[in-house]
This record gives structure tokens, sequence and C-alpha cells, in this order.
């Protein structure tokens, strides 16, 4: 049973590590090598996109949808060992005022400025591409991009600070409502189950007496032992 509980327990915070990584905005330095859009046929793995751009008809079986074609510098260790760099791709599709709540509504503006930032790899130019999400090959998972900047040193160490504040606001909420959860139980819960524990107790010595009474009539009515 507590291996049960445990498993139930790791599950639920597996989930929640899940949810929040792949909503939280993350970084990659990475330069533009073309830009394109593709007509996709949503399946099994729709959940991950996220809609047309807004103002136009949504449709549930097909879309043209732009895509960032990237190669990134791979990092290891939260940045601090690099080793070569890999090929990434994109999605570029507007959030609207839906989930997560990144209100992106210039997904056409962003295609624009990720063409003019095409470069080489004989003249690289390397830029920071803000996205959410995961990419895998298996399910054809693309992260969506939302931003796009360019940046000097290509080897520079990008401190997710946005990420930081976020989880600490996080944290002190999640502790706020386990104190307040921890309150309400021992203010209005354990006194109603104390008070039924003890009205049950009552019960149950009521009973007991009531019992020894109704043998004790039954006893009287047993006849004495002849001498």
């Amino acid at each position: 049973m507590v291996y049960v509980k445990w498993f139930l327990i790791s599950s639920v915070w597996l989930l929640v590590f899940a949810f929040v990584h792949y909503t939280l905005p993350q970084q990659d330095i990475a330069r533009v090598v073309g830009v394109e859009n593709r007509r996709i046929d949503f399946g099994e793995n729709s959940i991950f996109w996220a809609g047309p751009d807004t103002g136009q008809l949504a449709t549930t079986q097909n879309r043209d949808v732009r895509f960032i074609n990237a190669v990134r510098k791979k990092t290891y260790l939260l940045g601090l060992v690099r080793g070569a760099d890999e090929v990434m791709v994109y999605r570029n599709e507007d959030t609207g005022v839906g989930w997560p709540p990144y209100f992106k509504l210039d997904s056409s503006n962003l295609q624009t400025d990720a063409e003019d930032a095409k470069s080489t790899r004989e003249d690289p130019r390397w830029y920071v591409i803000t996205h959410y999400g995961w990419r895998n090959e298996w399910f054809s998972i693309f992260p969506n991009a939302v931003g796009i900047r360019p940046i000097d040193d290509p080897n520079k160490f990008l401190i997710p600070w946005i990420n930081i504040f976020l989880l600490i606001v996080m944290a002190g909420l999640s502790l706020g409502i386990f104190r307040m959860l921890q309150w309400f139980k021992r203010s209005k819960i354990d006194p109603i189950t104390e008070s039924v524990g003890e009205t049950w107790d009552a019960v149950d010595d009521y009973a007991d007496e009531q019992s020894s009474g109704f043998r004790a009539w039954l006893d009287s009515w047993k006849g004495k032992p002849r001498k």
C-alpha cells in the first residue's frame, strides 16, 4: 500500500513537472537557415498544436502552419558544457488568448523577422529564439517560437530570469495554499472529526450499557438453581 501511495504521488509530481516544463519559455541560441509553410493534417498529436492565426476561420482537419528551420547550439548541464550544433525546427503559430498565456498575435511578423535572419554556415548570424514546448520526431511535435532577437556571443550562457521568477511565485503560492489547507484542517475538519468520534464513543458506550441491561433482564428470567 505504501508503494502505491508513493507511486501516485510521484506520478502527480511528474505530470506537474512535465506541464510546467512544456509551458514555461525556453531560449535557444541558433542560426536560421530557412522558413517555410506546410499543410499539416492533424492527428493524435493535435493537442500539441496551437491554432490558426487570430481572426481566421478555424479548421480541425488541416491547415497551413509556418515553420522556422534553424541550427542551434547544443547545450548540456544547464549550458555549462556545449556539444556539436544540431538541427531544430520550430513551428510559428498564434496562441491568441488561449493557453499557454503568451498572447502571441504576430506570427506573420515573426516569420518575416526569421526570414530576414537567415544566414549560412560560412557567415553565421546567431539569434536567441524564445519558444515553449518540446521537439519530438516520433510524434511530429514541434516547439512554438514566440520571439527572436540577435545575439553577439553564441556561447553566452542565458539565465532564465523569467522562469526563475515564475517558479518562485509558484512555490510561494503552493506553500501558501498548503498552509491554508493545514489551517483549515486544524480549525474546521479536526474539531468535527473529534466531535464525531466523541459522539460515536458515547453512542457505543450507551449501546454497551443497554446491551448489558438487556442481558441482565434476560438473566433475571432464568430459573434459580435447585439445591
